[in-house]
């Protein structure tokens, strides 16, 4: 029997009177689901019926051995604080010094996931939170706000990483949507040691703004097909497996206002998305394929961004990467009719880390398509120190790397090359006469003026 009368849409997990939110929230969202199924059980009463409800996360630590499996529409679950931390930080620091931390674990209104791990690779089986709904209409104005979902551990993967918290593994999802939904919205959550932190099916008209989503082996996956959504003001950033932003077979998508951490796999993975917008972030990584556009994606626009690619500066992380070389490209493009316009590139590099060894990196690759239009993009080149050292302190270790520009020397780069295959397409003062590969019959050239050149 519920305590709140039939005119109540609101509660409080603290308050509720089946199960115990502290060693399992999951069973106690779900017996407030199925209240909220039972009292809204019907569908037209004086033009509504089922206006759904709200969930409060008061703050505290809430471990979550169950699913929770969301079927209604118009539910917002919310907290009272994202409570992220660095878990990594943590991780890689001998355990004799946890006790002089102020903080050890994150905060806020946070969910424990302590879920079974499930013995296949089904990222839906570990999920904490599991939406799906079939019929008409779709599933419509779920919101997730203003908690953290803490993945707790990472485990061991047969990799190389020596500390098992370092392999980005176990198989967690924070939030799983599998079913075509509406209007979603993640606002204000915090993301931490998950596999996969979101993951989202057909989505349309989603909002991801303003989360904290970190130290995750990947941050946000839209699959299969979507529409008209966005990824705002979030703070990302991916392990090195995985993507920080994948969306596939996508329109419409505005990526924008976001600072995209290093370590991800890459920054943007576009996997056949047509007419979506990259503008106003700032990105950081520390290998080439930050921006990937794969299997012909057509019609997007790239615009006033700026770009960093450095070195790993923290010494646990050194070692690890994404698997490709420098002649990759930091753009890697496949794809047609796509703008680049005025995006600002640094890359920053000592010349003995390049691979293959004596290559000249790629900013801009086009490895097939045409129409694609590269326009006054600046690329600054630096060659670092290849007496540089790396730090144990993670965050002085990042900050010394960032604002460091003591960096001389030129380092050689082609900014624009575009395979034979690829014609027709446009490249506009990105670059000088010899930083530009590209068959010039086949396609428009306007070189970088160099000081002097035209005197």
């Amino acid at each position: 029997m519920s305590i709140f009368s039939d005119r109540t849409n609101y509660y409080d997990i603290t308050k509720w009177d089946i199960g115990n939110p502290y060693e399992d929230i999951g069973e106690v969202l779900n017996s407030i689901i199925a209240d909220i199924k039972r009292r809204q059980a019907e569908s037209d009463v004086r033009e509504g019926g089922k206006p759904g409800a709200v969930i409060f996360i008061p703050s505290g630590d809430y471990r979550l051995r169950t699913q929770v499996v969301i079927d209604i529409s118009y539910l917002k679950i919310t907290g009272s604080g994202h409570g992220f931390v660095s878990s990594s930080i943590r991780y890689n620091l001998p355990k004799d010094e946890w006790a002089s931390l102020h903080e050890i674990w994150p905060g806020g209104s946070r969910i424990l996931v302590d879920l079974p791990q499930p013995e296949e690779d089904d990222p839906s089986r570990g999920a904490a939170f599991y939406v799906e709904r079939s019929g008409n209409p779709r599933i419509s104005s779920v919101e997730f706000e203003n908690f953290c979902i803490d993945g707790l551990h990472f485990t061991e993967d047969n990799s190389p990483a020596q500390n098992p918290e370092n392999t980005y593994h176990n198989r967690k999802t924070g939030i799983y949507v599998a079913s075509a939904q509406d209007s979603f919205r993640i606002t204000g959550m915090g993301f931490v040691y998950l596999e996969h932190a979101i993951t989202i099916y057909h989505a349309d008209a989603l909002s991801i703004h303003d989360n904290f989503i970190a130290e995750c082996g990947n941050c946000i996956e839209l699959r299969e097909w979507g529409q008209a959504s966005k990824i705002t003001d979030n703070l990302i950033g991916a392990g090195y497996k995985g993507h920080s932003i994948f969306a596939q077979n996508f329109g419409g998508l505005l990526i924008t206002a976001n600072n995209v951490f290093p370590r991800g796999k890459s920054s943007v993975c576009f996997d056949h998305v047509s007419r979506s917008v990259i503008t106003g972030n700032r990105f950081h990584s520390f290998y080439p394929g930050m921006v990937i556009f794969e299997n012909n994606c057509t019609e997007n626009t790239v615009s006033s961004n700026h770009f960093l690619r450095d070195q790993e500066p923290w010494t646990p992380m050194i070692g690890f990467d994404n698997g490709l070389d420098d002649q990759y490209g930091l753009f890697h493009i496949d794809g047609s009719d796509n703008s680049f316009l005025s995006n600002h590139i640094s890359e920053t590099i000592s010349p003995s880390s390049i691979r293959p060894r004596g290559a000249r990196p790629v900013i801009f690759r086009i490895t097939a398509g045409s129409g694609n239009y590269i326009a006054t993009n600046h690329v600054v080149a630096r060659a670092a120190s290849e007496d540089a050292k790396a730090s144990d302190s993670c965050f002085q270790a990042q900050v010394d790397a960032l604002t460091g520009t003591s960096a001389s020397l030129t380092l050689d780069v082609i900014t624009v090359q575009i395979e034979n295959n690829a014609v027709q397409n446009t490249v506009l003062d990105s670059g000088n006469n010899h930083q530009v590969l590209l068959d010039k019959a086949k396609n428009a050239f306007r070189a970088t003026p160099l000081p002097g050149e035209n005197l």
